[in-house]
């Protein structure tokens, strides 16, 4: 009904940027909020970074002044601009998002399938 694409990963060097970009497609009435998450091995996925329809956003301590999250609501898509990366950086992140479904309109969590960040030092 739902998909969550990301794209925009890769492998970078210590104090490089990304940006990492993500589309929701299907059966879609309306997007609540948007957000990034990541998870590096042998560690649960944590919160990355969020953005509401609204446009407010909260970004983890450890991303803030580095990372950018940003929404274009016509097209569905969030957006991730990572600045000043470090080898701490490295995970897979994924693309979430909290939608209402079209007809049903029940309330949905989506996740994408995660893309590949490497920082390298």
């Amino acid at each position: 009904q739902v998909r969550l694409v990301e794209s925009g990963g890769g492998l970078v060097q210590a104090g490089g940027s990304l940006r990492l970009s993500c589309v929701a497609s299907g059966s879609i009435s309306s997007i609540n909020a948007m957000g990034w998450y990541r998870q590096a091995p042998g560690k649960q996925r944590e919160l990355v970074a969020v953005i509401t329809s609204g446009g407010s956003t909260n970004y983890a301590e450890s991303v803030k002044g580095r990372f950018t999250i940003s929404s274009d609501n016509a097209k569905n898509m969030v957006y991730l601009q990572m600045n000043s990366l470090k080898p701490e950086d490295t995970a897979v992140y994924y693309c979430n998002a909290d939608l209402y479904l079209r007809a049903s309109l029940i309330r949905r969590n989506y996740w994408g399938q995660g893309t590949q960040v490497t920082v390298s030092s």
